[in-house]
């Protein structure tokens, strides 16, 4: 099978066969690093010790009361219609009451507190994750699916949760009724009950067994959920897109795909499961039959009582529950450890680089790239090359040039969105690194083509990020300020509107002002305007424009610009090509000289 074909279908890739001896180092490489992750997995328990207590309490008495209502089996046959005692059929009756109590009171105690530890481990992992995401670099998402990473921090996590707490119920629970019954079979019979130990190896191989295919059927359902999560986003992030161009059907082929795939490994993992039980259920049918068949035979008539072989047998029937459970578990710690491993993968990146121990101050000077260059992959050709350029403080710097030039990648190392290749950028003559990231990206304000709105009112919108409550009045002067003002009170909630999902509620231009409203709002020294307004009408443009000088007044300002017209009052005009400044001046230098700006020019103005 091809690598193309592997992909396509959610095969793992068939590899050469390896030595056995090198098979055998990665299996226990493989075993080593799932025992490592379920110990991790466990960590998260650690914290809840007192709950964990309880539930551990409520399990042992759990599990006493099966053993408890077997050994009931002997004075209930032998005592009440044997023998006819008088007091073993007053006492049986109340006995079994009391063991019932006993077990419902156990049983809550145990489900509650293990279910409560388990959304605590899931509350937990899910808001490590979140906050993990937060603070990855941003050339992480460039490559990443949005909907892997949502299905790691619902589904997976889930998973997780189940491996560390909820396994642990079967584990102690039915690991001690199991005991407490063997114990009681033994007994009764050592001789009966070593028929179990016997099928004990052969169970145990097959879990093994079993244990390896399983984690590796869980890696493929949990990826193949996070293609059901992309498929389903961008479907609904790009509805009017699949409406407009008919892309209904190709949406339903790749969904179907990504559909069948998650419903074809899940099949998997249910044929093992499901294979998995019978046998081992069929094992110790065998075991029940040898034990049937010798003791209604030979000498062991004569040695257990009616009471003594019915206690038994209830023991043995009993046991098969808590059997089932155990053998059932490995798929959960299995499934779990899978997903740990997914969720660890994402702890564990590199955050953001955050060495810098200054503050940068409120006036901000001059703004320098010395000998820039950037690569976003080692081995793609560079976006950037031997960048050289100071802005002044106060200066409105635009940079032009054709798609693919370089100029928002430029643009974008100043809040260290990217890190840089070689070279240095510094505000005030120092290096950003030897800033803290929260005091430089704090004196950076954007505005953008694609202006970014959360699902909430406008005010909130504005006000976003702001660490301090807002006045009415201050808000209300940074929108009059952006040409906001008279929209938004014009709206039948006025600051009160809910935007819809990204601002779907408002128009472009109205999106913008509220951008606009927004970095005024934060008053930063640095503006960074990408784009715009070259998606808007001209009478949007012109509103939006007047916000945008208001913005621009007495601030450091980099301007991205396709539309020329909008950027011929910019003090300088930075040319880029292919990653490289190949002109700089004013608007009237650079036609003076004829070159590429001149040819920009001519190609928009024709």
């Amino acid at each position: 099978m091809s690598e193309k074909e592997a992909a396509k279908t959610g095969e793992p890739l068939k590899a050469a066969a390896a030595p056995p001896q090198r098979k055998s180092v990665a299996e226990d490489a493989a075993i080593a690093a799932g025992k490592d992750t379920y110990r991790r997995l466990l960590s998260y328990v650690k914290p809840h010790k007192r709950q964990f207590a309880i539930a551990v309490l409520g399990m042992v008495g759990y599990a006493l009361t099966d053993t408890a209502f077997a050994a009931l089996m002997k004075p209930m046959l032998d005592g009440s219609f044997v023998e006819q005692d008088r007091n073993s059929i007053l006492l049986v009756p109340l006995l079994i009451i009391g063991i019932f109590v006993l077990r419902g009171v156990a049983g809550f105690a145990s489900t509650y507190y293990i279910s409560w530890i388990g959304w605590r481990v899931i509350k937990q992992l899910r808001a490590e994750i979140f906050g993990k995401y937060l603070t990855l670099p941003t050339s992480f998402y460039d490559q990443a699916s949005s909907g892997e990473l949502i299905s790691r921090i619902t589904f997976n996590s889930q998973m997780v949760a189940n491996a560390a707490s909820t396994s642990l119920t079967v584990a102690v629970r039915d690991t001690l009724t199991a005991i407490g019954l063997f114990a009681l079979m033994f007994y009764h019979s050592w001789q009966l009950s070593l028929t179990f130990l016997v099928i004990g190896p052969i169970i145990g191989i097959i879990v093994a067994r079993v244990s390896k295919k399983f984690r590796t059927i869980s890696r493929s359902i949990q990826g193949s959920m996070g293609d059901v999560s992309h498929v389903i986003q961008e479907a609904v992030e790009g509805s009017r897109v699949i409406k407009i161009f008919g892309g209904q059907e190709e949406e339903l082929s790749e969904f179907e795909l990504a559909n069948e795939r998650n419903r074809a490994f899940n099949m998997k993992e249910t044929m093992v499961k499901a294979l998995n039980q019978p046998i081992i259920q069929f094992l110790v049918a065998v075991a029940l039959a040898v034990i049937v068949y010798f003791a209604s035979s030979g000498d062991f008539v004569d040695r257990i009582s009616v009471g003594s072989f019915m206690s038994f047998i209830t023991a043995m029937l009993l046991l098969f529950a808590p059997l089932k459970r155990i053998t059932n578990l490995n798929n959960e710690i299995q499934r779990g450890i899978a997903a740990g491993e997914s969720l660890f993968a994402i702890l564990d990146l590199e955050s953001e680089r955050d060495t810098g121990t200054r503050e940068l101050p409120k006036e901000i000077g001059s703004i320098e790239y010395r000998d820039v260059n950037l690569k976003y992959q080692l081995d793609k050709p560079a976006v950037l090359k031997d960048i050289q350029l100071s802005i002044a403080s106060g200066e409105t710097v635009a940079f032009v040039g054709e798609s693919g030039s370089g100029k928002t990648s430029l643009v974008n190392l100043l809040p260290r969105l990217y890190e840089l290749s070689s070279g240095s950028v510094s505000v005030n003559g120092t290096d950003i690194d030897q800033y803290t990231l929260q005091s430089l990206r704090s004196r950076i304000a954007t505005v953008s083509q694609d202006v970014m709105l959360f699902n909430d009112t406008i005010a909130s919108n504005i006000a976003y990020g702001s660490r301090n409550s807002i006045d009415e009045e201050t808000l209300h002067a940074a929108c009059k300020a952006a040409h906001a003002h008279d929209f938004i009170t014009k709206l039948p909630d006025g600051y009160e509107t809910l935007v819809g999902e990204n601002g779907i509620m408002l128009s472009g231009g109205q999106r913008q002002r509220v951008a606009i409203a927004r970095a005024l709002l934060k008053n930063a020294p640095i503006l960074i305007l990408d784009e715009a307004t070259s998606a808007l009408d001209t009478e949007s443009e012109r509103k939006v424009q007047q916000g945008l000088d208001a913005l621009m007044r007495g601030r450091t300002t980099m301007v991205i610009a396709h539309r020329l017209s909008t950027i011929e009052k910019a003090d300088r005009i930075v040319v880029m090509d292919r990653g490289e400044i190949v002109e700089i001046g004013t608007h009237k230098e650079l036609l003076a000289k004829q070159s590429h700006y001149f040819k920009l020019h001519q190609l928009q103005f024709q």
